[in-house]
């Protein structure tokens, strides 16, 4: 009988409706997640005549089992996972039954793949964890289990396989079975349904046979076929990621992007989160043409009557039912990178269509790990940002509440996490829309607003540059304001001092001063060291695109100590400042700035003149 291909088709009065359920099998190495998915392939007649010769010959090259059919090789389709036995990456296949459209991830199981298996629970509906019979729960085993739990999936099936190798069957699935409950009695999924299979010889995955008679209970695919299926993203709220600026001509601009749920229609009102700016949808534009309503799924282009600021990442939504506003939010990570989890290293965040800078703390790591993060480990923390995102938890809308965090220095994914839940204020406060729109301001100010922001050691120009400039600007009838580090440590950041931290929120309140000058379309001439390359990308997140200038005031620091203009220098070398940016602590200079001024080769005037032509040339400035 092996090999037979069965009708899994029922009669009845009733029609049969084909949904789909996408489900992700897991385990640890050898447990037969591979072999499953052939045998579930072949078995519900999957297979053409042509892939079962070829299969048969690499059975007899490659195959495990024998003189039987390696149901493995279905899947393990590179060369390093069928000389090795193993599944290295994620493999996605589709199968049907009379009642059901299915699509499986096959995931790998060892322990140095764990992020592939983090990849393939993203979206699927239920999971298949196996157990080998004669081996039981592994901490492999718990480890997917929680991974599953942490990303939504709340339906499993326990598969324990090779079920025929043990002495006593029954016994040992019994006790497996037990020691599962208890353990996934901690974690947050509504049902798990134990099942004992052989997926190598088929029994009990698509049909009885006499060897498992003492087993009473469903089939695999009649487990399968008996989760329910719940779509919940058109019941959710609406939520629109705006992923690109779409603008092919001075008449048209539209905001492309995917309804990540819910539903909306030509004519809605929205508001763009997190500014809280409010607008209309004029038009639904599509490859096809206009429509009059998109929902949870559409990849659309979204035409608004007003004029608003939109930019990418900024998440569109209708009032009465918008994400909160926040800037710290905890959450639980799977740590991917083969660095471990550093607090002090610079990381970024990707959610919701936005990146952003963002600090870590963790508040707990799995049992049994230390207080810290390897490859592979689960914790909770806490994530602050330099500023408001749009929120919604993992849990109220997965699109919005999944994200990843990102090595700055080497630019790999880190980890993988889930929002949990927003902290402090900031959940309860959403910013009022704006009554004048800084389009306007600006039309009425004849230029554009935006932030000039020159950084460089102490003692390199900064201060007189920024002077002149702001003089020549004045004399052009442009609109500006002077922030100078110095004025704002002696009115508004006196309560700081000089350690990182209070250098990082120094140059944080000057952005966001910056920031409601630019919004009322001044140009903010800003003179601040500001060592740190986050520090500065963290202002410049918070300011419209092409609304920021960074500005690298170059002098070595050989120049700016015989410069010294205000004496820092000979005051820190005889001791009396600690922490000089140049002496005590260091100084990042901008990756890519938009323009670097030599203060070797250039008298502060000339400086000013090439910041003006930066202007004119970015159209900030009418040309003079």
């Amino acid at each position: 009988m092996d090999g037979e291909v069965v009708n899994l088709s029922r009669p009845g009065p009733d029609p049969i409706v084909r949904d789909h359920l996408r489900f992700l099998t897991c385990g640890s190495v050898d447990d037969g997640k591979s072999t499953l998915i052939g045998r579930l392939l072949h078995d519900t007649g999957q297979v053409a005549d042509d892939q079962l010769a070829a299969l048969a010959r690499d059975s007899r090259r490659f195959g495990t089992a024998g003189d039987q059919l390696d149901f493995a090789l279905l899947l393990d389709g590179l060369e390093a996972e069928r000389e090795q036995g193993i599944t290295i990456d994620v493999a996605w296949r589709y199968f049907s039954t009379a009642r059901r459209n299915f699509i499986v991830a096959d995931t790998p199981g060892h322990e140095q793949y764990t992020r592939n298996m983090a990849t393939g629970a993203s979206g699927c509906d239920a999971a298949v964890i196996l157990v080998d019979a004669t081996r039981g729960v592994t901490a492999q085993t718990e480890r997917h289990s929680r991974i599953v739990s942490l990303f939504g999936i709340r339906q499993v099936i326990l598969a324990v396989n090779k079920i025929d190798l043990v002495e006593d069957p029954r016994r040992a699935f019994d006790a497996i079975a037990s020691d599962y409950a208890a353990f996934s009695a901690g974690l947050a999924f509504r049902s798990v349904t134990a099942v004992p299979i052989s997926a190598r010889d088929g029994d009990n995955v698509v049909r009885n046979t006499p060897r498992l008679s003492w087993f009473e209970g469903p089939t695999l695919i009649e487990a399968l076929e008996g989760l329910p299926v719940e779509d919940g993203r058109l019941s959710r709220p609406f939520r629109f990621l705006v992923q690109y600026v779409n603008r092919p001509d001075h008449a048209f601009r539209g905001y492309a992007g995917t309804v990540a749920s819910g539903r909306v229609r030509a004519g809605d009102q929205i508001v763009v989160s997190p500014s809280g700016k409010a607008a209309t949808v004029s038009r639904i534009v599509t490859w096809e043409g206009d429509r009059t309503s998109a929902e949870a799924g559409d990849a659309v282009t979204l035409v608004l009557k007003e004029e608003v600021d939109v930019a990418r990442g900024d998440v569109l939504a209708l009032p009465h039912a918008r994400p909160a506003s926040v800037d710290r939010f905890s959450a639980s990570l799977l740590w991917m990178d083969d660095r471990p989890f550093a607090p002090d290293r610079a990381y970024r965040i990707r959610i919701g269509g936005r990146t952003s800078p963002v600090r870590v703390m963790l508040a707990g790591a799995e049992a049994g790990a230390a207080a810290g993060m390897d490859l592979n480990q689960i914790a909770a923390a806490e994530l602050t940002l330099p500023s408001p995102i749009a929120f919604d938890s993992f849990a109220d809308d997965p699109p919005m509440g999944g994200f990843i965090l990102i090595d700055r220095e080497t630019g790999v994914v880190a980890a993988a996490g889930v929002a949990r839940a927003a902290l402090g204020q900031a959940g309860h406060i959403y910013p009022t829309a704006e009554a004048v729109s800084r389009r306007d301001r600006s039309r009425l100010n004849g230029h554009e607003g935006g932030a000039i922001w020159l950084t460089g050691l102490p003692g390199s120009g900064k201060s007189t540059i920024a002077t002149a400039l702001e003089r020549k600007l004045h004399a052009r009838d442009t609109r500006t304001v002077l922030l100078d580090g110095d004025n704002l440590r002696h009115g508004l950041n006196r309560d700081l001092g000089f350690s990182p931290e209070d250098r990082a929120e120094n140059v944080r309140r000057a952005g966001e001063v910056a920031r409601l000058f630019v919004e009322g379309g001044v140009i903010s001439v800003c003179a601040f060291v500001s060592p740190s390359v986050a520090a500065r990308q963290a202002v410049r997140d918070r300011l419209p695109p092409n609304g920021f200038l960074e500005v690298f005031v170059d002098a070595p620091l050989d120049a700016c100590r015989a410069r010294d203009p205000k004496g820092l220098y000979a005051r820190a070398d005889a001791g009396v400042i600690a922490d000089l940016t140049g002496v005590g602590s260091s100084y990042e200079p901008p990756p890519s700035p938009d323009l670097v001024l030599d203060t070797l080769a250039l008298s502060p005037e000339a400086a000013a003149d090439r910041i003006i032509a930066l202007l004119e040339n970015r159209r900030w400035i009418p040309a003079g």
